[in-house]
């Protein structure tokens, strides 16, 4: 009977040792990851808050948030000088209008040219310079000019769409957090040899590392016939593999792979003040938990040619019918969805999303208003055709 006991009290000193340690490596870990993740809010660049010049909607759902993510081309900083080019400014390089819906459910990502002919408004930058307005200069300039602020008060007032969040991410900044997923697979259409500029590929499905994806999202000389928009679709397409792999691969359920991530990104990131902290990012992250990968999706705002200069865009006239599907967290119909490329998409295999990129200007329903448009053949489907332009595999 004691002996019963005796193992009765070991057996219930024994659990109580365990519980006791699972208790301190739970609060240990959770010590850690907060300690850690607290000293990654240091490397957050809190920018200026903008001067808002659209009213913020709500729905039935809720609230739907919009964020203008910015890629800077600027020079400046460790690893930023990819090409030999220092003093050059700044400049928006890529600029993705990303429409979250109030139930969390969808994602859009609205590419805005750079290279279109905007009116820009007045707008103050960060030291208390006036930018002066104008009613037709380039899209980008407003950003070498004002920097994220100007930028996000310029497509508040050209899309009356009120934009809750910034980011701005550097070219360093890129190509770590590439490295930090290990990196993300692409379809190369063809051989390229830019030798100029120091980007050579093989064609092919492959895997390309935080470098040589630098070098494959910035190529505008032999993969598009369209330069730019051929760039930015391969913008589009990169970004939607890089998500799939990220969620795909489990990365955000893996505590290492996550604070990796977002080391890469805080490192070099510039966000508006109430996105400045890694813990609203991480909340903001989790907020897509509800999202399914065909449910992210990238689109262009539909453009045309800009008839003074034919080396410039100016958005087409459909592209006001877009702004207000946004505001009212609509569904985007047919028309706006042509060409759509989504995160369920496998570069090189199959998927739910449309494996050509679509046309430089299929949202606005006609092919033949781009300014770039390959001549059709009976021969050669569409698809194939514009996949080639924008330098993606079909």
């Amino acid at each position: 009977m004691t002996e019963h006991r005796l193992e009765r009290r070991d057996r219930r000193r024994v659990l109580i040792v365990i519980v006791v340690t699972q208790l301190v490596v739970a609060l240990a870990t959770a010590l850690i990851i907060t300690t850690a993740y607290q000293r990654l809010d240091k490397n957050i660049d809190p920018g200026a808050e903008p001067d808002h010049r659209a009213k913020k909607h709500r729905v039935a759902d809720g609230e739907p948030l919009n964020i203008l993510v910015m890629g800077s081309d600027s020079r400046v900083g460790k690893g930023n000088d990819v090409d030999g080019q220092t003093d050059i400014g700044q400049r928006s390089d890529t600029t993705i209008l990303v429409h979250i819906s109030a139930d969390r459910k969808t994602v859009y990502g609205v590419s805005l040219p750079r290279d279109a002919m905007v009116a820009r408004p007045e707008c103050t930058t960060e030291d208390g310079e006036t930018v002066p307005a104008s009613d037709s200069v380039i899209f980008n300039d407003a950003f070498s000019q004002g920097g994220p602020k100007c930028t996000v008060e310029q497509v508040e007032s050209l899309t009356g769409i009120y934009i809750d969040h910034y980011v701005t991410i550097d070219f360093n900044g890129f190509k770590d957090m590439v490295d930090a997923v290990h990196g993300v697979t692409v379809c190369i259409p063809e051989d390229v040899d830019d030798s100029a500029h120091g980007i050579t590929f093989d064609a092919g499905t492959q895997e390309l590392n935080g470098q040589q994806a630098l070098n494959y999202v910035r190529e505008r000389y032999v993969l598009s016939a369209n330069s730019d928009i051929g760039r930015m679709k391969r913008q589009q397409a990169f970004i939607a593999s890089m998500i799939n792999k990220v969620v795909s691969a489990g990365t955000l359920t893996q505590p290492t792979r996550v604070y990796a991530f977002l080391k890469a990104a805080t490192a070099s990131i510039v966000t508006d003040p109430k996105l400045a902290s890694v813990s609203k990012l991480a909340n903001l992250a989790y907020q897509f938990r509800k999202t399914n990968l065909d449910d992210i999706t990238f689109i262009t705002v539909p453009f045309e040619e800009y008839a003074p200069d034919p080396n410039r865009l100016q958005w087409a006239p459909s592209a006001k019918g877009l702004w207000p599907i946004l505001i009212k967290d609509q569904p985007l119909p047919k028309r706006y969805r042509e060409g759509v490329i989504s995160a369920n998409q496998t570069p090189g295999g199959s998927g739910s999303g449309n494996a050509s990129g679509g046309t430089s200007s299929s949202a606005s329903g006609s092919a033949s208003e781009s300014p770039t448009s390959p001549e059709s053949s009976p021969s050669t489907p569409t698809g194939e055709l514009e996949a080639d332009q924008n330098g993606l595999c079909a």
